[in-house]
């Protein structure tokens, strides 16, 4: 199940709840991060197994540490850095002989998940965004995610992924031209006449 921020204000709740060792606060930050923690994982470790036990070891880590997490100013990117570091363990002790190369990541496509009347209004606009964003290289779409979906600065995702700025910025840039490329703006002027002069 996931769950949706109103605003950073609900984030910021959950943190205080959490130094107050409220376990519904906890129960409520995993339905809002799990499933993209997971998918970040995944797209790490390429298992399954591993990237759920990540997962778990990552809120786990919370729950121990919840006197401090109140204090973070980006949970979020705490989250990921978490699981970053957790995916880097695994991977340390059942891979030791090859390195987790960020460049190899496996991310799911993505999916058009809205009603059937958001789908009659939007749906021909969504596919061709979808198929964009599909077309991507592995590393640019995990790149655009964090950054377009998960609201990551250019400088977290950079230190996230063990990259520099700059990789990130080049990034982003690949994915707007290829999105722009590929979904048609369609601009009709108005010509009013009595504003021309």
């Amino acid at each position: 199940m996931q769950t949706n921020l109103r605003s950073g204000k609900d984030l910021k709740e959950i943190q205080r709840r959490l130094a107050m060792n409220d376990p519904a606060a906890l129960r409520q930050l995993y339905e809002i991060f799990s499933d993209k923690l997971f998918q970040f994982a995944h797209a790490l470790l390429r298992s399954r197994e591993m990237a759920e036990e990540v997962v778990e070891d990552v809120f786990i880590q919370v729950w121990k540490k919840s006197q401090r997490i109140s204090g973070l100013e980006n949970l979020s990117f705490y989250l990921y850095t978490c699981t970053r570091n957790f995916c880097y363990n695994y991977h340390r002790k059942y891979h030791r002989n090859r390195p987790l190369n960020i460049d190899e990541v496996e991310l799911p496509y993505y999916k058009i998940e809205a009603s059937a009347e958001e789908l009659m209004i939007v749906n021909d606009l969504l596919q061709q965004f979808h198929a964009a964003l599909n077309t991507l290289p592995p590393k640019c779409r995990l790149i655009f995610k964090l950054v377009k979906e998960e609201g990551l600065k250019y400088r977290e995702v950079a230190e996230l992924l063990g990259i520099s700025q700059k990789t990130v910025e080049a990034q982003m840039g690949i994915a707007f031209k290829r999105i722009s490329q590929s979904i048609p703006f369609r601009i009709n002027p108005t010509r009013d006449s009595s504003r021309i002069r």
